[in-house]
This record gives structure tokens, sequence and C-alpha cells, in this order.
């Protein structure tokens, strides 16, 4: 082994001389002086970074204020739209308690159907943006809201028939 290791440091010619004199010292006044000239302001880019949020909030806000949605027609459509709004929230949560083994077909049909209808709604709000105040897209929106309660409650029922015959069904086996 250590006549391999001898012959490997022969046959190749590595540096074995000693440094110069005040190497040490020059090495260390170079890393010293790539520090001082590393410093970088970040005042520059903390004032890049709030111009940059600021024109994006601009924008955004502005952006949501060019489309049209049902509530901005008038404070009644406001009052039936926040109505819609919460009552679909409140069944969506009471269908995600009853999510089980038996139910996850029926709640995942919904919840595309309901996908669907929320398509379907992104339309008519860019259609109401673009025509204006138009009844008929009004009253579609109206309606697509209804179909979205109709869904969750038909699923809702369904889900109580599902439990119904559970409790049945373990009844008849105890």
């Amino acid at each position: 082994m250590e006549d391999k290791l001898n012959q490997f440091f022969t046959e190749n010619e590595f540096d074995f001389q000693e440094p110069h004199s005040g190497h040490l010292e020059r090495f260390e006044r170079k890393l010293n002086q790539q520090k001082k000239g590393v410093k970088t302001s970040w005042k520059w880019l903390s004032v890049a970074a709030s111009v940059v949020l600021v024109l994006g909030f601009f924008l955004g806000s502005n952006h949501q204020k060019s489309q049209l949605d049902l509530a901005d027609v008038s404070p009644k459509m406001e009052e039936v739209q926040t109505y819609f709004v919460s009552t679909i929230n409140h069944e969506l949560k009471n269908l995600e308690k009853n999510r089980s083994l038996d139910t996850e077909s029926i709640i995942e049909n919904a919840l595309e159907e309901l996908e669907k209808l929320q398509e379907e709604y992104t339309d008519f709000v860019k259609e109401l943006t673009k025509n204006g105040k138009q009844r008929e897209i009004i009253n579609a929106m109206i309606k697509n809201y209804q179909q979205r309660l109709d869904i969750l409650e038909n699923t809702l029922d369904q889900i109580e028939e599902i439990k119904n015959l559970n409790i049945k069904n373990d009844e008849i086996y105890i």
C-alpha cells in the first residue's frame, strides 16, 4: 500500500514547497477586502418592492371593480346574493360533516355539479359586465344560486336516507 502511495506522489508533480513569506497575511487581506466590497444596499430593493406591491394592489382593485356581480346591481340584489352565498356555504359544511364511505360518491357528484354551475355563474358575471344590468342575466344568476341550493338539499336528503337505511340494517343485525 505504501509503495502505491509513494508511486502516486512521484508520478504526479505536486508542489511541496512552502508558500512565500507573507502569503497568509495577503490571503486574509484579500478576504477582508471582498467582505467590504460586497455590501449590498437593501434600501433601494425595499423601495422597489414597495412600489411593486402598491402598483399590484392598485391594479388588482381596479380589475375587481371592473367586473359587475349580482351584489353590484342594487342593494336588494346584494341582500339576495349574501343570503344565497351564506346558505350555500352552510349547506356545504353540512355536506362535509356527513362525508363517509357510503356517501362519498354522492357528495363528489354533487360537488361536480356545483362546479359546473359556478363556471356558468362566472360566465353570467362576464355577460353582466359586458352587456350591463339586463333583467335576463340577473334572473339567470338568481336561478343559478337556486339550482346550487337545490343540489345541496337533494344531496343532504339522499345522505339522510342512506343513514336511516344503515341504522335499520344495524338494528336488523343486532
